[in-house]
């Protein structure tokens, strides 16, 4: 069987965005977003929980994304989860994470950031890019430091 990942997030921005080159000359541009939820516990009462996810956007579409967006800004990401294993240089344990590999991303809301494709504040901007199916595992996660 083959499997299937796909996530889709909208949410805040937690920090600027940070581009980087990875070693073999690729660019990435990785961020943060905080997603909120609001709900009713078990008694009835409003409760509120935010959620942080880390995405990573490569090549012209991470260059549109740090050109346009910034802290506290407002974006709709969808793409594929994926998990990276490394050892820590300093403790050599072993650590991993789970980032979202941004295939498609709109601004939404009011954009401080600039305008990417019109006058109206409120209007979404969307880009697509075909992103690397598989990034390389010998990327040194202490190169990109998201």
């Amino acid at each position: 069987m083959r499997g299937f990942s796909k996530a889709v997030l909208a949410g805040n921005l937690t920090r600027d965005p940070e581009t980087r080159n990875t070693p073999s000359g690729a660019q990435v541009t990785g961020f943060s977003i905080a997603v909120n939820r609001v709900f009713r516990d078990s008694s009835g009462n409003k409760q509120e929980k935010v959620s942080f996810f880390d995405c990573s956007a490569w090549g012209k579409m991470g260059e549109t994304i740090a050109q346009y967006a910034k802290k506290g800004d407002s974006i709709l990401v969808s793409g594929r989860l994926d998990q990276r294993s490394w050892e820590d240089k300093e403790t050599g344990q072993k650590r991993s994470r789970v980032e979202l590999v941004v295939e498609d991303f709109n601004f939404i809301g009011n954009r401080t950031g600039g305008n990417a494709g019109g006058n109206d504040d409120t209007a979404s901007d969307s880009v697509t890019e075909e992103v690397p199916e598989d990034i390389p595992d010998n990327i040194d996660m202490d190169d990109i430091p998201f």
